[in-house]
């Protein structure tokens, strides 16, 4: 296992490509390199999924948790989920609702069964191990470009760009001088991490989790701590006044109300409850009928609530007594 939280170069890593950001001399790349990478020396958050004796199985479930969800509420559930279930064979050997009830209040629940099904096809095509190809990992259910990316080069030091919401941010700003990417990954964002990735393989690996580290606690979207960043002398946006944002408009996302909020609300129910309930327990969760019934049937649909007789509900593969 890699570990992302030191400088150490491990003598098999796969070797990127010698190839410089477009329009950002290969002197300055080096510069930039050397600057993040020690100040996430020195900087970095000790991350239990960063230490150096946790597993790849380890590394690919954080990696699922912490998407769209902050590390804070990742952390307590990535324990009690790797105490549980070490290895995706015990995963894997439980029933499909287990794993929605221990996902707790993580947010999107279905990443939960997409876990569950990617830790049986770990067991039953890979030996139980968690390939290292980052072709093999987009081929495991609810593994995209970037889970794929991201565990192939935090856990088994494969040298390709991982590219989150973090490292988009950083690098349009730092080379391309924008406050804020596009609304969604772009093929020049995609040659941009590529092309601003080490030479050196083991600190491609460290580079990829430095640019992360430096957007979520310094370059952050909102209020960045410019004054605090070890790459400010050389940062574009920066330099160039800070100009604001020009593209899209930018919109967050409502919860109160929400099919989101009903969806979450039924769905602890059924986590609090040690077998099935009823309509009137879920109603008395969300009283609204008409749109409670349309998130219960949604949540039947994704196979995240399993519906029983006599009009009662329960987490797939739940033991009725």
């Amino acid at each position: 296992m890699v570990s992302p939280a030191t400088l150490t170069k491990p003598a098999t890593l796969t070797k990127p490509a010698a190839i410089a950001a477009p329009s950002t001399p290969a002197r300055l790349l080096a510069s930039l390199h050397a600057a993040i990478l020690d100040w996430y020396a020195v900087a970095a958050r000790p991350l239990p999924w960063r230490d150096p004796d946790t597993t790849a199985w380890g590394v690919f479930v954080s990696e699922v948790m912490a998407q769209q969800t902050p590390v804070a509420r990742v952390e307590p559930v990535w324990r009690e989920w790797l105490q549980r279930w070490p290895t995706p064979a015990h995963l894997a050997a439980a029933a499909p609702g287990e794993a929605v009830r221990a996902w707790g209040r993580l947010g999107y629940p279905r990443r939960a069964l997409r876990l569950h099904e990617a830790a049986q096809v770990i067991t039953e095509r890979h030996g139980g191990q968690v390939p290292a190809e980052p072709e093999e990992l987009r081929a495991l259910p609810g593994v995209g470009e970037y889970t794929a990316a991201a565990v192939a080069c935090f856990a088994f030091g494969v040298a390709v760009p991982v590219v989150d919401t973090n490292v988009r941010r950083v690098l349009v700003r730092l080379l391309d001088g924008a406050e804020y990417a596009a609304p969604s990954l772009t093929r020049a964002e995609r040659d941009l991490a590529a092309a601003a990735l080490p030479r050196d393989a083991g600190d491609a690996a460290v580079w990829n989790v430095a640019v992360m580290e430096l957007g979520a606690l310094i370059c952050t979207a909102r209020s960045p701590r410019c004054g605090e960043c070890p790459v400010q002398d050389s940062c574009r946006w920066l330099g160039a006044g800070r100009p604001a944002y020009q593209g899209p408009a930018r919109r967050g996302q409502a919860w109160e109300g929400t099919d989101r909020q009903a969806r979450g609300a039924l769905l602890q129910v059924l986590r609090d409850a040690p077998g099935a309930v009823d309509e009137a327990q879920l109603a008395q969760a969300w009283p609204s009928e008409a749109q409670r019934q349309r998130c219960l049937d949604a949540l039947v649909s994704e196979g995240l609530v399993e519906p029983l007789a006599n009009a009662r509900f329960a987490l797939p593969g739940t033991q009725l007594e």
